[in-house]
């Protein structure tokens, strides 16, 4: 496929975060661009205001007439997110047309760019957004592909004059083995995706193949101990290659030095995010800016301007009464992070957390990771899983869940519960968390937490 030759794209599942991202690329190069999804999310609203029309019924008779034969200057995208029964789907295989993944389509965009992916099964979106920002603020400039809301530019794509792409790498369905980058950012490895995977080792070898694709010369930036061929290593708990230390909290504002083996010292470097954990995506993300350049001044001065991804330890409420955090976090590692930075931030506040489990393959495999770290909270409200793409499993239930969690502060609750719940006690600081239809909850309980 040819990419100058495209002028008109369909996205089957347009409304995903990667998705839409394409879609808006697509769009910004003047191409016509349409798509479906099954239900009306905020981000759809968006693309259909951005004037990306959109149909919410899998009925092969809304596809658009120039899409019904194909030809080398369509392009039809599709996401595994979509049922292989999907009658749209189906059109366009029964009609003969190629389709491409959007991981495919991201490796034919990197063709003939320099690219810096960032991949992890947690933190490669508020890394990858990291570097992207530097780039821009610095004035460096980039492209970028990202797998979240940046906060500074409300938006998941991000165009640019020069040849620097910045990616985040989706390992899900292996699909970062479509990349071939310049400089690669590995952030952790945990286990995740078994559904995809089987087990730890099979995910442990596509991170070791997805940084063999290296390009000529490229430069492998790894966190310190994850068993992984890098150019470089990365911690905040040791010396490493890159490193972060003197981390401090100033007024709730996260303060740090960087130093690398390379001789380069960055002294009080004030995140405009807060979080160990962002601390030390900041790190990876400082040394791969200096690998293409940028001045260490421009980088300090990036980073206390940048202002996070949406839905990543995302402040909502900050007033003197209350507190509200809303956070993607649905791995347990991930809420380790989120949960450990809330309880570091504020120490003598109760915290109230409110999860939604994501995939029932999930919380079956992680049920002792997953009841282990939300015991670590004050009050916990779970809500019932999210199946996203799955059938439910016998026995895999938030009940489940619940009874292996030592708190004894701990309910089941729907969102209608939840509110009512949230309304009447009223908590001092609460943390939102899961990757489903849980943020259905943020504004609502923006509302009530911040109506004071």
């Amino acid at each position: 496929m040819k990419l100058s030759n495209i002028q008109r794209v369909y996205l089957v599942g347009i409304g995903g975060i990667g998705m839409s991202g394409l879609a808006r690329y697509f769009a910004h190069l003047g191409y016509a661009v349409c798509g479906y999804d099954k239900t009306s999310t905020p981000l759809t609203t968006e693309l259909s205001k951005e004037g990306i029309e959109i149909v919410f019924e899998d009925n092969s008779a809304l596809i658009p007439t120039e899409f019904h034969s194909p030809d080398e200057h369509t392009l039809i995208i599709w996401t595994p997110a979509i049922p292989k029964d999907s009658k749209i789907l189906n059109f366009f295989i029964d009609k003969g047309f190629k389709l491409f993944k959007r991981s495919q389509v991201l490796g034919i965009l990197s063709e003939g760019m320099y690219t810096i992916a960032v991949a992890g099964t947690h933190g490669k979106t508020t890394t990858s957004c990291m570097v992207a920002h530097i780039l821009k603020h610095s004035g460096k400039d980039c492209s970028a592909f990202l797998g979240g809301i940046a906060s500074n530019y409300n938006t998941n794509v991000l165009y640019g004059k020069n040849n620097i792409m910045v990616v985040e790498a989706d390992e899900y369905d292996r699909s970062f083995l479509t990349l071939h980058p310049d400089i690669a950012i590995v952030t952790s490895m945990d286990a995740d995706h078994l559904d995809i995977y089987g087990d730890h080792n099979h995910l442990n070898e596509s991170f070791k193949l997805f940084v063999s694709q290296l390009k000529s010369n490229g430069k492998v930036i790894a966190k310190k101990g994850l068993d992984i061929n890098a150019t470089l290593n990365y911690s905040i708990k040791e010396q490493a290659d890159v490193y972060g230390e003197n981390i401090r909290i100033e007024k709730g504002e996260f303060y740090f030095d960087f130093k690398n083996n390379s001789g380069v010292v960055i002294n009080d470097i004030h995140l405009g995010i807060p979080g160990i954990h962002n601390v030390e995506n900041a790190v990876a993300a400082v040394q791969a800016a200096l690998l293409v350049d940028v001045e260490p001044e421009k980088i300090k001065a990036a980073l206390t301007a940048f202002r996070g991804v949406k839905r990543r330890f995302e402040y909502l409420v900050k007033t003197p009464e209350h507190i509200y955090i809303d956070d993607y976090a649905h791995h347990p590692e991930e809420l380790r992070a989120a949960i450990s930075s809330v309880k570091r931030i504020y120490p003598d506040k109760k915290l109230t957390a409110i999860f939604q489990p994501h995939l029932f393959t999930r919380t079956r495999d992680f049920a002792d990771g997953f009841a282990e770290v939300l015991s670590m909270v004050d009050e916990l409200i779970l809500l019932e899983i999210y199946p996203a793409r799955e059938l439910p499993i016998e026995g895999v239930t938030s009940q489940m869940l619940l009874d292996k969690i030592t708190l004894t502060d701990k309910k089941i609750l729907s969102k209608a519960e939840t509110l009512a719940h949230i309304k009447a006690e009223m908590p001092e600081l609460v943390l939102t968390v899961g990757a489903g239809d849980i943020d259905q909850l943020v504004a609502p309980l923006k509302q009530i937490l911040g109506d004071v």
